[in-house]
């Protein structure tokens, strides 16, 4: 198991477009995923980009069956996304709070697309086509959004509804995603 360390927000990787997976099914590739898995799990985050872990490669995993930050939250199934592409299936926008590892102990009220389309490969090179809504929808474009080098605070509207977890959720033990 390898936890790696997951760099904070102001870090130049965190700001850049990362590059396209060009191999699938390879020894790096797989170790890179299972350093994932690892850290993502070790910080009970529903999501991490591999830039988050100083990876410049167009990779994310999310997923969860219960996240005791997101109690309220259905399950979303384990993925390993290769080369995403997102496509909105209409206009309609949701606000919710949003935290990340790389902005720690932050939440802010972000507005992101209620549905939509993600298409994109797992780690063997197979096609992934799916249409998600609510929080899965929300999950999927927070960690794409990394592979942009766009951190969630950068799509926060109204700065009065950015601060630290303490304080806008006061008595609520929140960890970081």
């Amino acid at each position: 198991m390898t936890v790696r360390t997951v760099l904070k927000m102001g870090h130049p990787l965190l700001l850049q477009r990362a590059a396209e997976v060009d191999a699938f099914d390879t020894p790096l590739l797989h170790a890179l995923l299972q350093d994932m898995r690892d850290t993502m799990t070790q910080l009970n985050g529903a999501g991490l980009a591999a830039p988050q872990i100083g990876v410049s490669l167009r990779v994310v995993i999310f997923g969860f069956d219960a996240n005791e930050r997101y109690p309220d939250a259905p399950p979303v199934p384990l993925t390993v996304l290769i080369n995403p592409e997102l496509s909105p299936l209409d206009e309609q926008m949701e606000e919710g709070w949003e935290g990340c590892l790389s902005v720690p102990g932050m939440r802010g009220l972000v507005p992101r697309h209620a549905r939509l389309r993600y298409r994109g490969f797992d780690a063997q090179g197979q096609l992934i086509d799916r249409s998600v809504e609510g929080f899965h929808a929300r999950v999927v474009q927070h960690e794409v959004d990394h592979l942009d080098g766009i951190l969630y605070p950068f799509r926060i509207p109204d700065l009065r509804q950015f601060g630290f977890s303490e304080t806008l959720f006061p008595g609520q033990l929140l960890v970081d995603d």
